[in-house]
C-alpha cells in the first residue's frame, strides 16, 4: 500500500457515508475560489471554476426536478431551484456582471447544504426507528441430541428448544419450559424494570435474558414474533402518507405551477407597468422563484411525525402510520372493551367465605385439589390462590367434570363437589353473601364434602391497578365521553364501571352491537377511539376513528387491525399517546405558520426591499431547516 492510498481510501469512505455533506462541501470549496478569482480581477478563471460547483451541488436537485416533470408531468420544487440559478448565472454573463453567478453558485451551494442537514436531521429519526433491527439475533443455540448447534432465526421451526445463556438476547418469541430469570423487555414494552419469569412463560425476540438460563421450546413461527411485527408496521408507518401530508403534496403541485406562471409573468410585465429595466425585472423573477419556493412548507411535516412515531416506539406506543398519530390528538370519545383491557383478563381469587364449623384453608384446599384436573380459567385461579398460600395439594380420584354444572371427586375417601349452589345441593345458609358477591360482579363457587356445605368462593376478573387513572387522565385531557363496551352481564360491567368512574355502559353486546356503539359515538363526536385486545373487537377497533389494542393480552386480529399497539399492555400509555398526538398537531401548525409567513416576508422584501439573491436563499433554506429541526422536537419525551 503505497503512503498516498490509506488517506485516499478514507476520502472515499467519507464520501460514501456522508455524499450530501462531501456535495456541499466540493460546491462551496469552488465558490470560494470562483468568487476569490473575481477579487483578484481573474473573472475568466471564475467562469471556468464557478460552473463545476453548479455541477457538483446541483447535479443531484436537476435529476430529481427533471425526474418528476418528465416521468410524473409535474414542476418540483428542486426545478425551480436550478432554473433560478442558472437564470442568474444567465443574466450575469450577458451584463458581464459575474458576481450574479456567484450568487448563482450560492443558492446552489445553499441548497446543497440545506439538503445535507435535512439529511442529518431525518437520520436522528430514522435511527431510532432502525434501532429496532439491532435488537434481532441472527442466530439460536437450538438444542438437540447430542449437544447444541447454531441455527439461523429464519430456519427455527415451531417445537425446537431453544437454550438462551444470562445476558443474551432472546432469538424468538417463545415458552419457558426450564430455568428463571428476569427479563429486559424494555426494548419491546417500555418497560423500566426487568420483568422476572419462570416455567410457562411467554418471552420476546429482542428482550434481554438477565442471571438464569432458560430453556425455550419455539411455539411460533420467528416472522410472527412480536418484535418482527413491530419491525413491519414501523416500516410501514415510514412510507405511509398522513392526510395533512397528503393535502401539503396535492397543493406543492399546483402551486409550484402557479409560481412559474406568475414568475413568467413578472420576468415581462413590470418594464412595462412599473417602469423597471430589463436586467432588474429578470433579477427580481428569479429571486422570486426562490423565495416563494414551499421547500419549508413541505418539510413542515413529515419530519415532526416520523419523530413522534419514533418517540411513541421508545415509550412502548406503536403508532402504524402518521396519520394516526395525527388523529389520535383529535380524539373526542373513547370506547373501552373491559375484559382484557379494563381489567386483566385473567379471574383471580377474591375472597373465601367458610361455613360454620369450616376454615378457609379447608375450602381452598379441598377446592384446589380438585380443580387442578380441571384447565377452566376458574379452576387456574383457585389452584394459584392454594399455590400462593403454599397449602399442600391432596390426590383426588375418581374426578369427573359435569359441563356448566361443576366438578366432584374424591380426596382422602371424602366427595367433593365443587361448583354452583344447586349442583353442591347447598343450604341458604351462606345464600345473602353470595347474592351479594354476585351483585359486585363476582363469580360464586361453593364447595362441599359429604353433602355438607364447606364455604363459598368469590372469583372476579380484577381491574388494572391503572385503569382508574388513566380514566381520569383522560378526562383532565379532555376527553369529552367514556364509556364502557362488554360482552359480559350488565350487574358485573356496572360494578367495574362505578369503580373507575365511567358513566356509561353498554353490556351484553356481540361484535356486531359494538361497531353500531361506535358508529352512534362517531354521529356525535366525530373522532372516536376504540380501545380492546379481543378477536370480537377487531370490528370494533376497525371501525372506530382510531383502533388501540393491547400489545401482550391483545390477539393477533386485534394487533392486525389496530391502528395503535400498546405494547406494555399498560393503560397510563394511553394517555401519553393522546398528549403526543396533540403535541404533533401544536408543532405541525406552528411549523406551517412560520414556514407560510417566510414565504410572505420575503415575497415583500423582494419587491420593495431590494433583497439580493443570497439573501432570499439564505431566507428560504433557513426557514426549511428550521422547521425540519422544529419537528424533531417530538423526539423528546
Amino acid at each position: 500500500m503505497t503512503p498516498n492510498s490509506l488517506p485516499i481510501s478514507r476520502l472515499w469512505r467519507l464520501a460514501e457515508e456522508h455524499p450530501d455533506a462531501v456535495t456541499a462541501a466540493l460546491c462551496g470549496i469552488l465558490v470560494i475560489l470562483g468568487s476569490l478569482a473575481l477579487q483578484f480581477g481573474w473573472p475568466g478563471v471564475a467562469v471556468l471554476i464557478l460552473p463545476a460547483a453548479y455541477v457538483i451541488g446541483g447535479y443531484s436537485s436537476t435529476r430529481e426536478g427533471l425526474t418528476t416533470l418528465f416521468q410524473e408531468r409535474e414542476l418540483d420544487v428542486d426545478l425551480l431551484m436550478i432554473v433560478a440559478a442558472l437564470g442568474a448565472a444567465g443574466l450575469g454573463l450577458w451584463r458581464q456582471e459575474y458576481h450574479l453567478i456567484v450568487d448563482g453558485a450560492v443558492l446552489i451551494l445553499i441548497f446543497a447544504i440545506s439538503g445535507a442537514l435535512e439529511g442529518y436531521a431525518m437520520q436522528r429519526t430514522e435511527r431510532s426507528i432502525r434501532s429496532l433491527m439491532s435488537l434481532t439475533a441472527d442466530t439460536a443455540r437450538v438444542v438437540m441430541y447430542g449437544g447444541e448447534r447454531f441455527v439461523a432465526i429464519d430456519k427455527l421451526e415451531i417445537g425446537d428448544y431453544i437454550l438462551v445463556k444470562p445476558g443474551e438476547i432472546i432469538p424468538t418469541d417463545a415458552i419457558i419450559i426450564e430455568g428463571y430469570s428476569a427479563i429486559d423487555q424494555a426494548s419491546i414494552t417500555g418497560e423500566s424494570m426487568p420483568v422476572e419469569k419462570t416455567s410457562g412463560d411467554e418471552v420476546y425476540a429482542g428482550t434481554i435474558n438477565g442471571v438464569g438460563a432458560l430453556k425455550l421450546e419455539v411455539h411460533k413461527t420467528p416472522e410472527s414474533s412480536l418484535i418482527q411485527r413491530v419491525i413491519r408496521l414501523v416500516q410501514e408507518a415510514q412510507t405511509a402518507a398522513p392526510p395533512s401530508q397528503m393535502f401539503v403534496e396535492k397543493f406543492e403541485r399546483g402551486y409550484a405551477k402557479l409560481i412559474v406562471g406568475l414568475g413568467l409573468l413578472l420576468a415581462t410585465l413590470p418594464p412595462f407597468v412599473l417602469g423597471w429595466n430589463w436586467e432588474e425585472t429578470i433579477y427580481r423573477a428569479l429571486i422570486f422563484l426562490v423565495v416563494a419556493s414551499p421547500c419549508a412548507l413541505m418539510a413542515s411535516i413529515m419530519p415532526a411525525l416520523l419523530s413522534g412515531i419514533a418517540n411513541g416506539a421508545r415509550q412502548g406506543i406503536l403508532f402504524k402510520s402518521g396519520a394516526q398519530l395525527e388523529m389520535i390528538g383529535k380524539v373526542r370519545a373513547i370506547a373501552f372493551d373491559k375484559t382484557g383491557t379494563l381489567t386483566t383478563g385473567k379471574p383471580e381469587v377474591i375472597q373465601i367465605v367458610p361455613a360454620a364449623g369450616s376454615t378457609e384453608a379447608e375450602v381452598l384446599q379441598l377446592a384446589a385439589a380438585l380443580e387442578a384436573h380441571s384447565e377452566h380459567a376458574i379452576a387456574s385461579s383457585i389452584v394459584s390462590a392454594a399455590q400462593q398460600q403454599q397449602l399442600p395439594l391432596s390426590t383426588a380420584t375418581d374426578v369427573q367434570a359435569k359441563i356448566g354444572q361443576g366438578i366432584v371427586g374424591k380426596v382422602n375417601y371424602q366427595i367433593i363437589a365443587i361448583g354452583k349452589a344447586e349442583f353442591v345441593e347447598a343450604t341458604s345458609e351462606l345464600t345473602q353473601i353470595s347474592q351479594q358477591l354476585q351483585a359486585e360482579g363476582k363469580t360464586v363457587v361453593w364447595v362441599a364434602k359429604n353433602d355438607r356445605l364447606l364455604g363459598i368462593i368469590a372469583v372476579a376478573d380484577t381491574i388494572r391497578p391503572e385503569a382508574a387513572a388513566t380514566v381520569k387522565r383522560l378526562q383532565k385531557l379532555g376527553v369529552e365521553h367514556i364509556i364502557m363496551l362488554t360482552g359480559d352481564n350488565e350487574q358485573t360491567a356496572q360494578h367495574i364501571a362505578r369503580q373507575l368512574g365511567i358513566k356509561e355502559v353498554y353490556a351484553e353486546l356481540l361484535p356486531e352491537d359494538k361497531v353500531q356503539a361506535i358508529k352512534q359515538l362517531q354521529t356525535q363526536y366525530q373522532t372516536v377511539a376504540m380501545v380492546g385486545d379481543g378477536i370480537n373487537d377487531a370490528p370494533a377497533l376497525a371501525q372506530a376513528s382510531v383502533g388501540i389494542a393491547m400489545g401482550i393480552s391483545g390477539s393477533d386480529v386485534a394487533l392486525e387491525t389496530a391502528d395503535i399497539v400498546l405494547m406494555a399492555d399498560k393503560l397510563e400509555q394511553l394517555a401519553k399517546a393522546i398528549s403526543l398526538g396533540r403535541r404533533a398537531q401544536n408543532v405541525v401548525k406552528q411549523n406551517i405558520v412560520f414556514a407560510l409567513s417566510c414565504i410572505v416576508l420575503l415575497l415583500a422584501a423582494n419587491f420593495f426591499g431590494n433583497i439580493t439573491m443570497p439573501f432570499g436563499v439564505i431566507g428560504h433554506e433557513g426557514s426549511t431547516v428550521i422547521v425540519t429541526l422544529s419537528g424533531l422536537r417530538l423526539l423528546r419525551n
